[in-house]
C-alpha cells in the first residue's frame, strides 16, 4: 500500500487531538498525541490538543469541533468510553466503534471470541482468585500473566515457574480484577498495522528482555525491528489475512495494530488487537507506514480520514 488519501485539509474542519487521559498509559500517549498534532499542522489541518481529564465533555463542546482524533491509549481511551461519549455528541471520531473498542481491549472475551471462530490463539485460564493458581498448572509453562484491560505490556509477566506465579498475579491484579494466563508462544513475534481497510507490511520484533516488555516498547534502544520482516511472500501474506480476519471479528475498523507470534513449525497465534495503537518514535505503525510509502504525517491524515466512515475493514 503506497497510496495515500488526497484529500484538502480544509474538510476536515475544526479538529481535536484527544491526548493524556487518565490511564496508566497517560504519559505514552501524551508522545502520540503530540506527534500526531504537529503531523496533521504540518498537513495545514486545524487541528488542536486536549489534554483530557474529566471535563473533556465541557472541552469538546465548548471547542466547537467538527471531528475528533483519538489518540488516547488504555482505559478510558481504547475501550468504547470516549467512543461512547462522542457518539452521544454526534462528533466523528477516527478508529473503532464503541463495540469494536471494548471487545479489542478486553483480551479475555476477544480471545473468546477467536477461538469461537476457530481462529487461532494461545491456551489461557482466567486467574480470578488466588485459588485459580492451581489451574495454571493445566497450562504448559511458561505462561503470560496479564491484566485483561490494560496496554502497553503493563502489568504483564513472564512466568517459568510456579514459585513465583503468586507474585505474577498479585502484580497484575494491581491494574486489573480481570487477570489472564495465557500459554507463551516460543518463537519470532510479528505485527501487523490495519490501515483503510488493507494490512501493511509485517514487522518482526527482536529484543533480549524475557518478551516485548514496556522496557522493549518505549525506552530500550536494543529492541530489533525488522521490515521487511524476513518471511517469504506468502508467508508474509498469511499473517496479514490473519490478521485482518481477527481485527474484523473483534469488531475493529479504520486503523490499528494486530499483534501475533509464530512458532518454530510456523504456526501463527494471534495475541491481541490495538485499536489506538502508539504513534511515538519508537512505535510500529508509523514504521510500517514509511516502509509502504507513506511519511508520518501523510499517515495522520490518513488515520484521520477513519473519522469519515467510509472505509470497511
Amino acid at each position: 500500500m503506497s497510496e495515500v488519501i488526497n484529500n484538502s485539509s480544509h474538510q476536515f474542519g475544526k479538529v481535536a487531538v484527544l491526548m493524556g487521559g487518565l490511564s496508566a498509559e497517560r504519559d505514552i500517549s501524551l508522545l502520540t498525541g503530540q506527534a500526531v498534532l504537529q503531523g496533521l499542522l504540518d498537513k495545514g489541518v486545524d487541528a488542536h490538543a486536549i489534554d483530557v481529564d474529566e471535563h473533556v465533555i465541557e472541552q469538546i463542546m465548548k471547542g466547537h469541533y467538527d471531528r475528533v482524533f483519538i489518540a488516547l491509549h488504555g482505559r478510558g481511551g481504547e475501550d468504547g468510553q470516549i467512543q461512547g461519549v462522542l457518539e452521544t455528541l454526534g462528533l466523528p471520531y477516527t478508529g473503532s466503534n464503541v463495540l469494536g473498542s471494548a471487545l479489542s481491549m478486553d483480551k479475555l472475551r476477544c480471545k473468546q471470541l477467536w477461538q469461537s471462530l476457530g481462529l487461532p490463539t494461545p491456551a489461557w485460564k482466567v486467574l480470578n482468585s488466588q485459588q485459580d493458581l492451581d489451574e495454571v498448572t493445566e497450562l504448559k509453562l511458561p505462561v503470560m500473566i496479564k491484566p485483561a484491560h490494560e496496554g502497553s505490556s503493563i502489568g504483564m509477566s513472564k512466568v517459568g515457574s510456579a514459585d513465583v506465579l503468586e507474585k505474577a498475579w498479585r502484580d497484575a491484579k494491581q491494574y486489573d480484577d480481570s487477570v489472564i494466563a495465557e500459554e507463551f508462544i516460543a518463537g519470532d513475534e510479528y505485527t501487523v498495522t490495519i490501515l483503510l481497510g488493507k494490512a501493511l507490511p509485517v514487522i518482526r520484533l527482536e529484543t533480549d528482555n524475557d518478551f516485548y516488555d514496556f522496557d522493549a516498547k518505549y525506552q530500550s534502544e536494543q529492541t530489533r525491528y525488522h521490515c521487511p520482516c524476513g518471511l517469504s511472500d506468502e508467508d508474509e501474506q498469511q499473517l496479514q489475512s490473519l490478521a485482518l480476519k481477527a481485527f474484523a471479528a473483534a469488531g475493529a475498523s479504520g486503523w490499528g495494530r494486530v499483534d501475533l507470534m509464530r512458532d518454530a513449525q510456523g504456526q501463527a497465534w494471534l495475541i491481541e488487537v490495538n485499536t489506538v495503537p502508539g504513534m511515538t518514535s519508537h512505535s510500529l505503525v508509523p514504521m510500517a507506514a514509511r516502509v509502504a510509502g507513506i511519511d508520518f504525517a501523510d499517515l495522520t491524515v490518513n488515520i484521520l480520514e477513519t473519522s469519515h466512515k467510509a472505509v470497511a475493514v
